[in-house]
């Protein structure tokens, strides 16, 4: 605490982001990064940027991008959003379309990103957290009541379930009133997008990232899809805010990325058959593994405390992510890795257990 502080900072609970240790050789399961390296198209595409137009701003707009991304999904570019990934583009939408002067409060899971909570506070949002029921699946039944709007990962995080598209609809038309955001950063590992949605609901907004399934966690790059309007109160948001949020590098490489999509859909499916087998496994040593469409697993064990064990693990090289929150301290939240990473974690596990 400080004299010189504005006197809100003293009430703000950050967000605390997983670690990235600074010691060399550990197996890093802990922040649900993609094992495998960008597209080398990608790599191409930053190193033909790097030059001497990095002394000129870039696009403000990232049209190129917009463009590109709307193509892909079957948009137009006033349907998309970018920002320096997706927790700012959050951020945004928090600000832009959640901070009302009404009452309601907005809406999101018990267990779900930490950060909602902390967006909230940050911008004195009003909200109310809807517990998931004892299976870890979203109780749709308690968004249905007023709301300034509604927002959930999908797949959820941590616990990486997913809800089907159906369901999705059915929120979309019991909250026409009110906007609901499908985060998605996890969605291309398995489960049905929101995003033929969006041209029948006004009310919905679509947020994705790069930094999962295409591998650009270090390019920090994120966007959002939605009806023009929704898109344009981000922009106005952004632009009061700052007007330049990806640089040259970044938007030369997101672009090569969406175009690579023999590569994307190569990677994905690998981690998706890795995660089968990791869980296969894990259930081999009398883990209970939840049914996850993510690039991670949760995972509790009967007879082994999940904090000793992160514990343990990391003393044998492996991090994975602990939440000492209620309802999941006894879990663990394991990243999919390489093959050989997570043959190197089960054999430690197995080697903790006996």
């Amino acid at each position: 605490m400080s004299k010189f502080w504005s006197p809100f900072v003293n009430e703000l609970t950050p967000y605390i982001p997983g670690e990235q240790p600074k010691k060399d050789n550990l197996i890093k399961l802990n922040t649900n990064e993609n094992p495998f390296a960008p597209s080398p198209k990608v790599i191409e595409a930053i190193h033909a940027a790097t030059n001497e137009s990095l002394r000129l701003y870039s696009d403000p707009e990232g049209q190129s991008l917009k463009q590109t991304i709307a193509n892909y999904y079957k948009l137009k570019a006033n349907q998309v959003f970018l920002g320096n990934g997706s927790d700012e583009v959050l951020a945004h939408v928090f600000h832009a379309l959640f901070k009302h002067d009404n009452e309601l409060p907005i809406l999101f899971p018990d267990i779900s990103y930490s950060f909602y909570p902390v967006y909230c506070g940050l911008y004195s949002i009003h909200y109310e957290s809807i517990e998931v029921d004892n299976k870890f699946q979203i109780n749709v039944a308690g968004y249905f009541r007023a709301n300034s709007g509604i927002i959930f990962p999908n797949p959820n995080a941590p616990t990486g379930i997913v809800l089907p598209l159906a369901t999705i609809r059915q929120l979309l038309e019991q909250n026409r009133q009110s906007v609901v955001v499908v985060d998605e950063a996890y969605i291309d590992f398995g489960g049905e997008s929101a995003i033929s949605l969006i041209d029948k609901y006004p009310n919905l907004l679509v947020v994705q990232t790069f930094s999962k399934s295409r591998s650009l966690a270090g390019l920090r790059v994120g966007f959002a899809l939605g009806q023009a309007d929704l898109i344009e109160a981000l922009e106005r948001v952004k632009n009061s805010f700052n007007s330049y949020p990806l640089d040259r590098l970044a938007l030369a490489g997101a672009e090569a990325a969406i175009k690579d999509d023999v590569y994307f859909n190569n990677i994905c499916q690998q981690i998706i058959e890795n995660r089968d087998i990791l869980i296969n496994a894990l259930e081999s040593l009398h883990f209970k593994v939840l049914p996850s469409m993510a690039n991670f697993l949760f995972v509790t064990h009967k007879q082994l405390d999940a904090s000793q064990l992160a514990t343990n693990l990391r003393d044998k090289g492996i991090i994975v992510r602990h939440f000492n929150k209620p309802r999941i301290n006894q879990f663990l939240r394991i990243s999919i890795g390489t093959k050989q990473e997570n043959q190197s974690l089960i054999a430690a596990l197995a080697d903790i257990i006996k």
